[in-house]
């Protein structure tokens, strides 16, 4: 009897043994698990909020009207952390070789940003995250090489993109005449992103006769309204309408009570739409 009982004491000690360690297997592979769907799912895809109209306050930025405002701050480890409240916008910039595109990236993410500057081969890639009415808004802006072999990269540059920015040179009417073939590219990939054409240099532009300027001017404004684009004239050098058009694309994107004044006056940067 009593060896009986000495026999069900170990079986139940060798079940409970076998329990243990199954116990300790199923615990490490839901932890293997669980690290493989992190791996393959990945975080969840930031979504657009709208954001309240009744609480805009004063712009803190006077001269340009802008209700958003940079965030030098934030460094990688801190934005990895809180991308959970990060809104990423794709910005595409297109247009031919020479007519400063990098330029006026570069003069819109400021130079604290230019450390975080990516170049592949016919891309370039820059980033600048705003705090616009306590959400954080980050740009992501593809910068498209002008000449042929870029051509390929014009897809991936211009897919889920929410604007196209075409530009060209003020001073150089044949990089304006190209306009309309970006244009036709970029919209065989993206037909919901808003078109904004842009003249780069204006501060030479300026220099040019009068009567040149207009014929410029004219035929912009032709390609703008046949893009159904916003037309902006800048200037990356004196930082002439830079800022004002990436907080168009914020209004136009979050319904903020922001609108851009329209300007047709020869020898001032030209706003049309």
């Amino acid at each position: 009897m009593k060896l009986q009982l000495c026999r069900k004491i170990v079986h139940v000690n060798f079940r409970w043994c076998i329990l243990d360690r199954v116990s300790i297997f199923r615990e490490f592979f839901r932890f293997i698990w669980d690290r493989f769907l992190v791996c393959s799912i990945g975080k969840p895809a930031a979504r657009y909020r709208r954001l309240p109209s009744g609480a805009i306050s004063p712009p803190p930025e006077v001269l340009e009207g802008v209700m958003v405002a940079d965030n030098p701050t934030s460094t990688s480890c801190s934005v990895y952390e809180t991308d959970a409240d990060l809104v990423s916008l794709k910005i595409s910039l297109l247009g031919d070789c020479q007519i400063g595109k990098t330029s006026f990236m570069s003069k819109y993410v400021g130079d604290e940003q230019e450390d975080r500057y990516l170049q592949m081969a016919g891309v370039n890639l820059m980033d600048k995250t705003l705090l616009v009415q306590g959400a954080r808004i980050s740009f992501s802006i593809w910068d498209v090489g002008g000449d042929h072999s870029s051509i390929d990269h014009v897809p991936i540059a211009c897919k889920d993109a929410v604007a196209i920015l075409f530009m060209f040179d003020l001073t150089s009417r044949c990089t304006l005449n190209s306009v309309i073939g970006w244009y036709s590219q970029a919209r065989k990939w993206n037909q919901t992103a808003i078109p904004i054409l842009i003249g780069t240099k204006f501060d030479d532009f300026v220099r040019l006769p009068p009567d040149l300027q207009w014929t410029i001017i004219t035929q912009a404004r032709a390609y703008a309204k046949a893009m159904k684009a916003t037309l902006f004239f800048s200037s990356a050098t004196h930082n002439i309408n830079v800022n004002k058009i990436f907080k168009f694309i914020l209004a136009k994107l979050f319904n903020l009570p922001w609108k851009v004044e329209r300007n047709l006056n020869i020898g001032e940067p030209i706003i049309d739409y």
